[in-house]
């Protein structure tokens, strides 16, 4: 239930009040965040927020508008971890196995361009990363097995989409010499230089959490399955279990988040035998999303409340730097970083009292620290999706995950 919990975001204590317009801020917003959101009741539908996010902006912080979609809550998940040049932006509800693409070109007039489920015998996307050609690539869960459309399998596959929502190409993930393993891609991360791509196999689903323990290294160029290894087991015999988000390092390794708190380190992806080593073990388990920024690490840690950041100068051996705690009971998940204003967002799913934060990050040193000047129209640091009247004219408690700056 804590995968769950994590997935449907955040439950908040109050703001009402519509968005701010135009004309009430001194200086217009030129820079935006965009949060993907369900209603935390599931009632209503999943829709787009965009924020202020320009530090210099008198309404910094404060909603500008909403873009509801068709689709009622199930479990809003993904965007995509960064702005594409495009700007369309695609986002998910998993559970729903449905794919919007949003166009966010004219920030204050989002739209919806296209929508999309099931793709190339494929369903239930997770993750979307892009190709050099500006095309997304997109790991997707599950094959359709046997005669029935809905059926769910243990391996899913590859798919590579254009921005009108279109199959480009696919492979499945399906790897004969481990026929009894649960291969269900769960993210990526894209090597062009070479002409490589590897994702990680972790389920979304409760029952098969604890099964995932292999990861995939693909040919940029044709999609051709090169090899599926194991991660490496560390001493404590979990922390490599449910490998999730994989990032490129600046030595040009990749590291792996996993669901128990590990950080593997993949190395020697461009030979026939890649390896994966376990460098870290975090504090407890359920570690959420990481971003790298230059040679630190930041990792959500929901057992110590907050972040722990890693200096991978030396990628063999990272070494933690600083900590971060928001609170006694905050369970962050979700960082993305904005290389604009040289901040982090971060989402939490846990109270009421959770809110979305900016932090700042001391790139000399790697110490976290809130943005105190990112603040809702309670004037409160951090934005809250608790019950309001939203700006497409519903009122609820919104369940933010996936969240992505502007360019």
């Amino acid at each position: 239930m804590l995968r769950l919990m994590f997935a449907f975001g955040l439950v908040f204590s109050g703001v009402d009040g519509p968005a701010l317009s135009a004309g009430q801020s001194a200086a217009a917003p030129d820079h935006y965040l965009f949060v993907w959101a369900g209603d935390r009741a599931q009632k209503g539908n999943d829709f787009l927020a965009v924020i202020d996010a320009n530090p210099d902006s008198a309404s910094y912080g404060r909603l500008v508008t909403t873009l509801a979609t068709d689709q009622q809550t199930m479990r809003v998940h993904h965007t995509e971890y960064t702005m594409p040049a495009s700007g369309m932006l695609f986002a998910n509800d998993h559970d729903a196995g449905r794919t919007f693409i949003f166009d966010v070109r004219n920030p204050l007039h989002p739209k919806i361009a296209t929508s999309f489920t099931d793709m190339a015998g494929y369903m239930h996307p997770h993750s979307y990363l892009r190709l050099p050609d500006g095309n997304v690539l997109a790991t997707f869960q599950h094959a359709h097995h046997g005669e029935s459309a809905g059926q769910m399998g243990k391996t899913g596959g590859l798919v590579e989409i254009n921005d009108q929502g279109k199959v480009v190409r696919s492979a499945s993930n399906a790897d004969p010499a481990f026929a009894g393993a649960l291969l269900m891609p769960y993210s990526l991360v894209v090597i062009p230089k070479l002409d490589r791509v590897v994702s990680t196999d972790s389920s979304m689903h409760d029952e098969d959490i604890f099964s995932g323990v292999t990861y995939q290294v693909w040919r940029l160029s044709d999609l051709k399955l090169l090899k599926t290894a194991y991660f490496d087991v560390g001493e404590n015999r979990y922390a490599h279990i449910s490998p999730e988000e994989p990032r490129l390092g600046p030595d040009g390794s990749i590291f792996v988040q996993t669901l128990g708190c590990g950080l593997e380190r993949i190395t020697d992806v461009g030979t026939s035998e890649p390896r994966s080593r376990l460098v870290f073990t975090f504090p407890g388990n359920w570690c959420g999303v990481p971003t790298i920024v230059g040679h630190y690490l930041v990792q959500s840690v929901p057992q110590i409340h907050g972040f722990i950041v890693l200096d991978i100068t030396n990628a063999a051996k990272p070494v933690e730097v600083s900590r971060l705690k928001m609170s006694d009971v905050y369970q962050p998940h979700w960082t993305a970083w904005d290389p604009k204003t040289l901040r982090l967002v971060v989402t939490s799913g846990h109270t009421p009292e959770d809110r979305l934060y900016l932090l700042k990050l001391d790139q000399a040193t790697g110490a976290l620290t809130v943005d105190d000047a990112f603040r809702d129209a309670d004037g409160k640091i951090g934005f809250s999706f608790a019950e309001r009247e939203w700006p497409h004219g519903w009122k609820g408690v919104g369940a933010p995950h996936g969240a992505v700056f502007s360019r």
